[in-house]
């Protein structure tokens, strides 16, 4: 099963970090990031908004405890954001992609 894990930061910096570690351990096949989302919400019961990084990882189910925990070692923000969607679908080829680019013989 495919997945979306979705993720989001204060610093582009970190959000390219755990990206291209990620990338270099196969653990995803794509990391595209959103440098700028404006994000509004409830923070120790205060309205506040930050403008944040929005990073979405192509990925197996299977590793995503991997990529949690990769994740919640860089982070900066004591909560963050790490939650996952499951691709239910999609265009055969691009599936097979991501399935190749996380083999250890890539693409």
């Amino acid at each position: 099963m495919f997945i979306e894990v979705h993720w989001t930061t204060n610093s582009i910096e970190e959000a390219r970090k755990v990206a291209k570690h990620l990338l270099e351990q196969r653990l995803i096949a794509c990391a595209q990031i959103i440098p700028v989302v404006e994000s509004h919400f409830l923070w120790k019961n205060l309205l506040d908004t930050a403008q944040e990084c929005k990073i979405i990882f192509k990925t197996h189910r299977n590793q995503y405890e991997k990529i949690r925990t990769i994740i919640e070692t860089h982070a900066e923000y004591e909560v963050p954001e790490i939650v996952w969607i499951q691709i239910g679908g999609g265009n055969e080829p691009y599936l097979d992609w991501i399935n190749a680019s996380m083999s250890r013989t890539g693409q």
